[in-house]
């Protein structure tokens, strides 16, 4: 009797390995648009009187609905209830539609407009630019997140049992290509005048990814017609009262506040990066964006690396707490190096010492949710994961902004601050995902979730 060789379409690494490629590929694009002004911090200062605190808490806005408005929650619930195809395209929508608003925020057609005279109108501390950037913002927010969401669980749909940490792994690699991509090209585009092109650029590229997502959607529907599946596995349904048992696991909620301690001290710090480097080393804002654009290219290439090795190996648990204590030392190395030993060879060090770090965590913490979870209601794991997350990643831009104010009284050049606080309480939370990351290890070996087995099957 001849065995067929592949089954289904995810049988088929051509095309779960394509499928991935089309997912990674929107999550290039958003992780661009993310950043797009991280490098240009100081040029908004500059050029549209956007203060630390201004920029803290339109970093922040990313973050709002997903938060207060529970739009992540809302998120999982749609993707397990509605499937990956939908949720996917209808997170590129909400990409696209808050990318326009900012966009048309920070470009030249919005001033002097009824609607900027009209913003201008109350919250006078807060510009108008800012304001209408930060619902740009939020509104992509609630899409990028949306996406991140289905992204995972579409990745485990086609990989689990097989390449699974390595696939995240690579998706993961794609997404932070993003970063360093648009940390070399948003300071050249915008040629320190136009802020607005790199900003345009991102958007045009959101459309693209768009695109990827919708032929994405055509091979899922396909692989859903072969294993005779809508989606939604029929035979144990998603409910709402499922949401409850993940806020009544404490090693889920471990890993979730291990996630949200290392992330706010990662993304919140990228946003902030590239002025940290003008300010200590005293270059141009072009200069200090391609110092920072490295920091992205360890993970790229490690992560993968440590996918195939915990496919493999396992050791999950054991990399989390390792990433968390890379991660505080290069915030320490920022923090506490004197200005005088401080040069570009220990920035280059620091910053390679947290791409390690950035390797090790995410390629841990994402394969191991599937362990801990069902499997109907591993999209409102994720999105939980997520919000968490979501809350740090809000509050701690709007904290760095205001200590960096506080501690920068009377400096009126913004290639001028002091960023020792701020990387301090980076630091600090480094110090905590460092102990959260040992308790999960300890409950780990108690109750025998596997986070230090290997994923692949035998």
């Amino acid at each position: 009797m001849t065995e067929k060789l592949h089954t289904t379409m995810k049988d088929n690494p051509v095309l779960r390995w394509t499928a991935l490629i089309l997912l990674a590929a929107m999550m290039f694009f958003a992780y661009m648009f993310v950043d797009v002004l991280s490098p240009l911090q100081s040029l908004l200062e500059i050029n549209k009187g956007w203060s630390p605190e201004t920029y803290g808490k339109f970093t922040s806005s990313e973050y709002f609905l997903n938060v207060f408005a529970f739009f992540l929650i809302f998120a999982g619930i749609i993707l397990d209830k509605m499937g990956i195809r939908f949720t996917a395209i209808l997170s590129g929508i909400v990409m696209v539609v808050g990318a326009s608003i900012k966009y048309y925020a920070v470009s030249d057609a919005f001033i002097g407009t009824g609607l900027e005279a009209s913003l201008n109108s109350w919250w006078t501390s807060f510009p108008a630019s800012a304001k209408l950037a930060s619902l740009g913002f939020m509104i992509f927010g609630c899409g990028v997140e949306m996406a991140g969401v289905t992204v995972s669980k579409a990745i485990v749909k086609w990989f689990n049992g097989k390449e699974l940490a390595l696939a995240m792994g690579i998706e993961m690699a794609i997404a932070r290509l993003g970063v360093f991509a648009v940390f070399r090209l948003s300071p050249r585009i915008a040629n320190g005048i136009d802020i607005a092109k790199p900003v345009m650029f991102c958007t045009i590229l959101l459309f693209i990814g768009l695109f990827c997502f919708i032929i994405y959607s055509i091979m899922d529907k396909k692989l859903d017609k072969q294993v005779g599946e809508s989606g939604v596995e029929p035979e144990d349904p998603f409910k709402i009262s499922d949401i409850g048992k993940l806020f009544t696991s404490k090693t889920f909620l471990i890993v979730a506040g291990l996630c949200v301690l290392y992330y706010s001290a990662i993304f919140p710090f990228q946003k902030f990066a590239a002025n940290m480097l003008e300010s200590r080393l005293g270059i141009t804002n072009e200069e200090a964006s391609d110092i920072f654009s490295w920091f992205p290219i360890g993970a790229m290439v490690l992560t993968p690396l440590l996918g195939f090795f915990l496919d493999k190996k396992g050791k999950g648990a054991t990399m989390l707490i390792i990433g968390a204590v890379l991660m505080c030392c290069c915030h320490l190395i920022f923090a506490l190096v004197p200005a005088e030993s401080f040069n570009q060879g220990i920035a280059y060090s620091a910053i390679i010492v947290l791409g390690v770090s950035f390797s090790l965590v995410p390629a841990a913490l994402w394969p191991s949710v599937p362990k801990l979870v069902e499997n109907r209601y591993l999209g409102s794991a994720y999105s939980v994961i997520f919000w968490i997350q979501n809350i740090g990643l809000m509050v701690f831009p709007m904290l760095i902004g205001w200590a960096l104010a506080t501690t920068n009284v009377g400096v009126e050049d913004p290639r001028m601050y002091n960023y020792k606080v701020p990387m301090l309480i980076f630091a600090s939370l480094g110090i905590l995902a460092f102990i959260l990351g040992l308790w999960l290890k300890a409950e780990d070996k108690k109750k025998g979730y596997g986070l230090e087995l290997p994923n692949i099957k035998n």
